[in-house]
């Protein structure tokens, strides 16, 4: 089972970059990269502070920790200042694969 985010990010004040900063707490279960610097998180609707919605799909469809990991995005979400409630979808379309990750994820995972 993954693990609950833990340690709170420092808020900005930017709702962008506090939410994103808040889905770095959550880390994939099988790979130790969090969510968003794996490219799991397509989109980020923030045109409503009130509700934030999150597109993301997994590394492989099959994930026995889906639903746990869409809640735990959900939850990290809602540690951003600011926000009321968050929508986590999960999408499949485009497939992910290993392009969709940060050059420090790539660092991380040694694929440099």
């Amino acid at each position: 089972m993954a693990p609950e985010p833990v340690e709170l990010p420092e808020w900005t004040g930017d709702l962008e970059s506090d939410v994103i900063a808040a889905i770095r707490t959550v880390f994939d279960p099988e790979i130790p990269v969090n969510v968003y610097d794996l490219g799991l998180i397509y989109r980020l609707d923030l045109s409503n502070p009130e509700l934030i919605e999150v597109d993301m799909t997994l590394t492989a469809p099959g994930c026995p920790v889906a639903g746990e990991m869409l809640n735990q995005v959900r939850k990290a979400v809602l540690l951003a200042p600011g926000t009321k409630a968050a929508k986590v979808n999960l999408v499949f379309d485009p497939p992910w694969d290993a392009q969709r990750m940060s050059d420090e994820a790539k660092l991380e995972l040694g694929m440099f």
